[in-house]
């Protein structure tokens, strides 16, 4: 058992490590070849948050377990928000008047109702995969057409897409790390979930439940780690579009693999219970962030409660 959870926590520290250097690599081989800094931003820098749970999603639908794949979609985007913003706002109330938002925000909500379709009847097929993967790329599109549409909009989140763009980096170095985060990619993921494997396995829990639980948290670290780091700075809305943006593209992105992959039925709970709390958590967070006019708070007793819901929701999973 403690070499099963040295290997899911080195397969986690390997996941994270390579996803941010190959992420860093393509970005700067984009920006080599002249493609703007804000596209860059929005798209490849804007994917690499979800790049952990996109490898293990993949690796988990090719070993034919869908059902951990599945649970590490709903269960980061269950963590983002219970968790991660629950810490987040507990440390410091979050300000939320980005233009940015008001537009992802709806979509994050849209495409969690998609997924609650699609989820509800307890099958993924091959079709519905090819919807959310079409969906995810023309998210993308979409919010860089509108972006570059209206070039006057100051946005603290636009500025910041473009800051995380590397410059000054050679394309000689910028495909070394491209092929080393293509390299350790697939082996951290595999080690990853191996072994949870293995804990799921000792404790009798299920592969839906880590998928839910270790996995879905320890890909969310970055999250974490980029959303205190944010506020630390007081860059308000740079916390929540992190939460946002991932959110957005674990439903898109992540799912879609085990459904393209792998499809068939999966856990009943997934489709019930866990499917429940995603789109429960999501209407919440949309409640709590969204405004008309003016500046939003996001108080201290807000991020209580959705720190709160994280802790009795483990407590469900595992009682």
């Amino acid at each position: 058992m403690i070499l099963s959870i040295a290997i899911l926590l080195a397969g986690l520290v390997g996941l994270i490590w390579s996803a941010d250097k190959f992420v860093y690599g393509a970005a700067a081989i984009a920006r080599n070849f002249g493609l703007p800094p804000l596209i860059i931003g929005l798209t490849i820098v804007a994917m690499g948050s979800s790049a952990p749970e996109i490898m293990v999603a993949f690796t988990s639908a090719m070993d034919g377990n869908s059902n951990t794949a599945i649970g590490n979609a709903l269960g980061s985007n269950i963590t983002n928000i219970a968790l991660v913003l629950g810490v987040t706002v507990l440390l410091q109330p979050l300000l939320v008047h980005s233009q940015l938002l008001k537009r992802e925000l709806p979509i994050l909500l849209v495409v969690t109702l998609i997924a609650a379709y699609i989820l509800w009847d307890q099958f993924l097929t091959f079709a519905e995969g090819v919807v959310l993967i079409t969906l995810f790329f023309s998210t993308i599109g979409g919010l860089c057409w509108l972006t570059l549409r209206d070039k006057k909009l100051k946005d603290p989140l636009l500025e910041e897409a473009q800051e995380d763009v590397p410059e000054g980096v050679s394309n000689h170095m910028a495909t070394i790390w491209i092929v080393v985060g293509m390299i350790m990619l697939p082996i951290a993921s595999y080690y990853v979930v191996e072994g949870a494997s293995d804990i799921a396995r000792y404790f009798g829990l299920s592969e839906l439940v880590i998928g839910l639980t270790i996995i879905a948290i320890g890909t969310s670290l970055p999250e974490l780690a980029a959303s205190i780091a944010s506020i630390k700075n007081n860059e308000h809305d740079l916390a929540l579009g992190n939460i946002v943006g991932s959110n957005i593209f674990n439903i898109l992105a992540v799912l879609a693999m085990p459904a393209l992959i792998n499809p068939g039925i999966f856990d009943q709970e997934a489709a019930g219970r866990d499917l429940y709390v995603v789109v429960g958590l999501t209407v919440l967070l949309f409640i709590m962030s969204w405004h008309l006019f003016g500046k939003r708070k996001i108080t201290r007793v807000e991020g209580g409660i959705l720190f709160g819901f994280f802790i009795v929701y483990q407590f469900l999973l595992f009682s």
